[in-house]
């Protein structure tokens, strides 16, 4: 199996296995990893996310595919907003924070340039998908 066809833990493993040599590029995009704490647990949950540097900032969208929910990560974050985020071999803490106005409208559009899906999976949902930003 190719990193390509990789997602979830075993991509998470593969990625800190190799300080994102493999499995930071996949199917034409970036990945990231972004670590939360669960928000009934308090336990430590890593997922790889599409994503797009916006000057020292980093953008990821809580998609979940066009899901009538947001996804476990989103849900998390919105408890506990400090994070880790591994790229490549980089690796720190960092505040999350949903984009709004404007900003998630520019933000949003540089992540369907990344990955055309989103407005799909924004077709399918009734809720507005998180435009997320990670700062240091």
């Amino acid at each position: 199996m190719s990193v390509n066809d990789l997602m979830g833990d075993a991509h998470v493993e593969r990625y800190r296995a190799t300080n994102g040599i493999e499995g930071h590029d996949w199917r034409g995009t970036q990945i990231l990893l972004l670590t939360t704490r669960g928000r009934t647990t308090g336990e430590l949950r890593t997922t790889p996310l599409i994503y797009q540097p916006d000057g020292d900032r980093y953008v990821v969208v809580a998609s979940k595919g066009g899901a009538p929910e947001h996804p476990g990560w989103y849900r998390n974050l919105a408890k506990n907003p400090a994070v880790d985020v591994q790229v490549g071999p980089d690796v720190f803490h960092a505040t999350a924070r949903t984009a709004t106005g404007e900003e998630r409208a520019r933000l949003w559009k540089l992540m369907n340039e990344t990955w055309p899906s989103y407005d799909e999976y924004q077709a399918r949902t009734e809720r507005e998908i998180p435009v997320v930003v990670l700062e240091r």
